[in-house]
């Protein structure tokens, strides 16, 4: 029979001990409990006792999920330090990975702390019962030595009584043995789960230090991707004035209408040319200029949904009231003066076919722009697109109902009409005066001018309120030859992109990188698409021969083109959208130009 000599060594505690010390007193015997535990499952072993451990569900599963998304972050990290330049978007990206990793570690910290406290608690009342697991074991090894039958027929007892205290002695023995089978279940329960715990403790510490590694990297990351940026800008965004007035010039050539008081649009869709080289690439903007306040054929989408005047202009125009002003006189160029309500008669701005509440919204716009522009009658109007289409007269029909059936109603902020500005499409998007580099204006306001969310493109062809005009979504500018459209070689992109490199590289080469066929504005040196090439590997650039695909990243919740990648026969060029678009406007051949800060790349 097993004796146990080690069970003097058990944990002995008292019971007026504080929960404290128990706890104490109990964690410092546990690998002398252990020793013990495996004397006493010998002992249950022999008499035929079996139990089952208990699996603590520790959420093992998510750790190694989290294993695996923390090597996917190294991945991604390892791919932005071999990248030219780190892309601020992506790392944003990154960064709402990471911070949804440290939330799930965050919860698995919690849990594992709950675990702790009940783990804790449980090893408390373990400490109180070892003391009766102590009593018990001794008891049982007695009364195993007791219970056995020839020691019973041997005793005393008289026979009448033998087998019930037989039965007794056994029934004593089996309660023991439970107690014993119970108690020894529970402290080894409590060693597997602290066992696991710890091990889980580990596994969290590593992926929190591997967390916090990534996540100082991206921060260092952001913080270049910022200086980049701010470097970028001071080298390329931030044109000289001479710059920006050639693209202002290459622009006004172009003659985009303002409004639509220039008669019918003639934006052509480029995408139904056929260029005789591939592959071939065409830069479509949404919208022509300028895009502030009223959307005319938004106006029109708007109304042929259901839309009233009002509503309408509410959508365009903020911080407003409609009060109804005097018919006041104003001057106009070439016609003297004349009753403003005369005058809104021979506004020429939208077509008198369209429903009657956009025309309304219109004659209101009209009216509250004349007020402004005018100072309330102090000085002349002029009848171009520079301020608003006059031809005089009475335009008569469906206009003139619009105009009579508004009559006076103006648009009033800070107690003066508004200069309630239009253009004809704004591809989707209005944006405020500020945003365009005018002085700010509280009436005006960006507006996502569509029926619903936009996530891509395809959402914007299908949702916008202007998506019928022609000049919703087309390639601006063209050159005689190739069908007289605005598509590109790959080559040329691919010199706009190695002009972008070189500029970044060096500054001082902005003189030299106008158009390549058309005379330098500075009075320099043009340098053609071979000599660019010749200077950027000179700076330690790798120069692109051609273009292959173009990608493009747009934040459609403010209709910006957010960013512009390039791949080819070098390594992969990523650029801000608007920088991109500044140097295609000065490189681009003949006049074709970005017109807008939302565009597409259309390839064949």
């Amino acid at each position: 029979m097993v004796k146990f000599e080690s069970m003097s060594s058990f944990v002995k505690l008292k019971t007026q001990n504080s929960p404290v010390s128990l706890r104490e007193a109990g964690r410092a015997k546990l690998k002398t409990t252990i020793q013990n535990l495996k004397v006493l499952s010998f002992t249950l072993l022999l008499c035929t006792l079996t139990f089952t451990l208990y699996v603590l569900p520790v959420k093992a599963d998510e750790i190694s999920d989290l294993q695996g998304q923390i090597d996917q972050l190294n991945k991604a990290r390892q791919l932005s330090v071999n990248a030219t330049k780190p892309l601020e978007g992506q790392l944003e990206s990154l960064q709402r990975q990471l911070a949804q990793i440290q939330a799930t570690i965050d919860n698995l910290t919690a849990g594992i702390l709950e675990k702790q406290k009940n783990l804790d608690l449980r090893e408390d009342k373990l400490a109180l019962q070892q003391a009766l697991l102590e009593k018990r074991v001794k008891a049982y090894y007695i009364r195993s030595y007791l219970a056995d039958p020839l020691m019973v027929i041997l005793s005393s007892i008289h026979s009448s009584n033998i087998f019930r205290e037989l039965s007794y002695r056994q029934s004593v023995t089996r309660e023991d043995r439970e107690v014993i089978v119970a108690i020894t279940s529970e402290v080894i329960d409590l060693l597997t789960e602290k066992t696991k715990l710890e091990k889980d403790k580990g596994r969290l510490a590593a992926v929190q230090a591997d967390v916090d590694k990534n996540a100082s990297f991206l921060g260092g990351e952001i913080k270049k991707a910022k200086a980049y940026q701010s470097d970028l800008a001071g080298k390329i965004a931030q044109l000289s004035a001479r710059q920006q007035q050639i693209i202002a010039q290459r622009q006004a050539g172009l003659n985009l209408p303002t409004s639509l008081g220039a008669g019918p649009l003639f934006c052509t869709d480029d995408r139904k040319a056929d260029p005789p080289f591939r592959p071939a690439f065409a830069f479509f903007t949404f919208g022509i200029p300028h895009r502030v306040g009223m959307n005319q054929y938004g106006a029109l989408g708007r109304a042929q949904s259901g839309q009233n005047h009002e509503d309408i202009l509410r959508v365009y125009f903020d911080n407003f009231s409609f009060e109804t002003r005097p018919n006041i006189n104003i001057s106009v160029s070439g016609f003297g003066s004349m009753p403003l309500e005369t005058y809104l008669l021979g506004i020429y701005e939208m077509p008198d076919s369209w429903p009657i509440e956009a025309l309304k919204a219109q004659a209101v716009a009209a009216r509250s722009y004349a007020l402004s522009y005018t100072g309330s009658g102090s000085k002349e109007i002029c009848t171009t697109q520079a301020c608003q289409v006059y031809k005089g007269g009475n335009k008569g029909g469906n206009w003139e109902q619009a105009v009579k059936s508004t009559e006076g109603k103006t648009l009033i902020s800070d107690s003066s009409p508004v200069s309630a500005w239009y253009s004809s499409t704004d591809g989707g998007y209005t944006f405020t005066a500020s945003d365009i580099g005018w002085g700010a204006r509280s009436f005006t306001k960006r507006v996502r001018d569509t029926q619903g969310d936009i996530g891509s493109f395809s959402d914007l062809f299908a949702k916008a309120y202007d998506k019928d005009s022609p000049c919703f979504y087309s390639a601006q500018g063209f050159r005689s030859e190739y069908a007289k459209s605005a598509w590109l070689k790959s080559e040329e992109v691919a010199d706009i992109v190695n002009v972008i490199m070189l500029i970044k590289r060096d500054g001082g080469t902005s003189s030299h990188l106008y158009q390549p066929d058309k005379p330098n504005p500075e009075g320099a040196e043009n340098w053609d698409i071979d000599r660019v090439k010749q200077e950027l590997k000179s700076r330690g650039g790798a120069p692109f021969n051609g273009i292959s695909s173009i990608s493009v990243s747009a934040d459609f919740s403010q209709g910006l083109t957010a960013s512009v990648t390039f791949s080819g026969d070098a390594p992969s060029q990523t650029f801000n959208g608007s920088d991109f678009k500044n140097f295609f406007n000065l490189r681009a051949p003949a006049n074709i130009q970005i017109v807008g800060p939302l565009f597409n790349i259309e390839q064949k």
